[in-house]
């Protein structure tokens, strides 16, 4: 039995603003056009433009707020494991958004804890989204091959909490902290990376990083939420 009630997850809506092609923030549109951007281009985002991450392109399925927020909490801080398959069919909505760009042989890799933090929880959130929202899509995207590869990434280093962290400060945290494992078969493959949240992107940007100098051909990123820039940026001033 779900611990999250038919009408707490219909009232989760979608993500509909403007969004960077490369990270998903919502843009601001008139700072799109005062930057001259066009169209064929795609639409970036400021941070996207001046620091191209090294993923392809980065989707979520709604805003980190609300009733959305309160069930990434359920799962991710209350023990409440059995959230993540309703959550993973919402993930599940996110990846489909990538259906006319990826591969269609994807192989499926969560961010992963650090081992004394994953035995502290219980397990790895990102880990039961992955395996739920591949379950879903094996129902609504049958031609799709999507393998989980959940050891490919190891979390090498211990790392402070990103909750209360800065922008600079998340980026400063996660140097080193994640590693491909040796003889890891990413080489020439098209890896899908499954997280939580995306806030600021120094997660997602650090394990693609690791993920392309280990051979990757192209790293995606699929969250269940997404942090707004406005909320990030408060944070910001106080560092």
């Amino acid at each position: 039995m779900t611990p999250v009630c038919d009408d707490c997850l219909g009232g989760v809506a979608a993500q509909t603003a403007t969004l960077c092609g490369r990270c998903g923030e919502a843009l601001d549109l008139e700072g799109v056009r005062f930057a001259g951007q066009f169209p064929a281009e795609g639409l970036l985002c400021s941070p996207c433009r001046m620091v191209p991450p090294e993923f392809e392109r980065a989707v979520a399925y709604g805003i980190y707020q609300d009733g959305l927020r309160e069930m990434v909490h359920l799962l991710k801080y209350e023990r409440m494991s059995a959230a993540a398959g309703p959550l993973g069919g919402m993930l599940a909505r996110a990846v489909e958004m990538l259906e006319s760009e990826s591969a269609r042989e994807l192989m499926v890799v969560a961010v992963p804890l650090f081992p004394s933090k994953e035995r502290q929880r219980g397990y790895n959130q990102a880990m039961l989204l992955a395996d739920a929202a591949i379950a879903e899509l094996k129902k609504t995207r049958p031609e799709w091959r999507l393998r989980a590869a959940h050891g490919v990434i190891q979390r090498v280093r211990d790392t402070e909490s990103q909750f209360a962290l800065t922008p600079r400060g998340r980026r400063r945290n996660l140097q080193g902290a994640f590693a491909v494992r040796n003889n890891a078969p990413v080489a020439g493959r098209e890896v899908l990376l499954i997280d939580d949240i995306y806030t600021t992107g120094a997660t997602a940007r650090e394990c693609a990083r690791v993920l392309r100098r280990a051979g990757a051909a192209k790293v995606w990123v699929a969250t269940l939420a997404r942090a707004q820039r406005e909320m990030v940026e408060l944070w910001d001033t106080k560092s």
